[in-house]
């Protein structure tokens, strides 16, 4: 935690003034201190969304341009083996989408096994921000760092293999819900895994199960792998946007494909605020 985020957190509103949190006055003892208000949780949220997007700024550019760099070469590298059709909307949206997956879930996942190893957790801890407010300001500010890689990522795709560009803003749905369902995903692994090192693992191995699952045409998986493939988070985000490279896109199907990711990023962020909560507390 920098002092950037230190700042911003110490001078958020409260909900309600130290005396009602800490109790009437006659049950303290004597000489104990009043302990702070608790922030609410807007503010909060948008204090750690600012201070993890600024640090993100800095430390995560040359990694989002590995991110991006990865994904292009996988669409070049696919080109000599895909024409077009299906199997090609299914690799631009899968590379497109697999950005999201190394910043948001692999970079998460190695950012909360480290917060924790280091005692990164106490800081926030000994804070008056709601747990919530930590992994999502946290999950957003990762989730947002992606956007200008995953546009990149679908153009480079849809000039390499002469798909239509008009769909495109599709994207403003696709990256914010694949986004929280892998960065969920991604901060639950980090806060589970007891060491560091195996958080970094179990990030890796998850962003190449989005590479393995997520890029390469469904129709040439086998049965068992589609059935993993339909349990990966960000399955649903590279179903809906390659539907949108159709000449007369089916929008219902579309919808269902966002809402299924959506209710899956409600799930996983719950779950990793759950996480959160069960190691700030060891």
């Amino acid at each position: 935690m920098d002092c950037q985020e230190l700042d911003e957190l110490s001078t958020l509103p409260a909900e309600a003034p130290a005396a009602a949190v800490a109790g009437p006055a006659r049950d303290e003892e004597p000489g104990a201190a009043p302990l702070a208000p608790r922030a609410r949780l807007l503010p909060a949220l948008g204090a750690v969304y600012r201070a993890q997007l600024s640090r993100a700024r800095v430390s995560r550019i040359p990694l989002l341009f590995v991110a991006t760099f990865q994904s292009v070469g996988i669409m070049i590298l696919m080109r000599g083996v895909v024409d077009g059709g299906s199997e090609a909307r299914a690799v631009v949206a899968g590379s497109a989408v697999l950005v999201v997956a190394f910043v948001a879930l692999n970079l998460l996942a190695q950012y909360f096994g480290q917060l924790r190893a280091g005692g990164g957790l106490d800081h926030y801890a000994t804070l008056p921000v709601p747990p919530a407010a930590v992994v999502l300001g946290a999950a957003g500010a990762y989730a947002s760092f992606t956007v200008p890689g995953t546009v990149l990522t679908a153009v480079a795709g849809s000039v390499l293999f002469g798909l239509p560009l008009g769909h495109l803003w599709i994207l403003a749905a696709v990256v914010p819900l694949s986004g929280a369902a892998l960065a969920g995903l991604g901060a639950a692994l980090g806060l589970l895994a007891p060491r560091p090192e195996l958080a970094t693992l179990l990030g890796q191995l998850g962003m190449s199960a989005a590479l393995l699952l997520g890029v390469l045409p469904a129709d040439r998986m086998p049965g068992p792998i589609t059935w993993a493939r339909d349990l990966l988070p960000s399955t649903y985000g590279v179903e809906a946007l390659a539907r949108t490279f159709d000449a007369h896109p089916d929008w219902p199907v579309v919808g269902l494909d966002l809402a299924v990711c959506g209710a899956v990023g409600v799930v996983s962020l719950a779950v990793a605020t759950w996480a959160y909560r069960r190691a700030a507390v060891r």
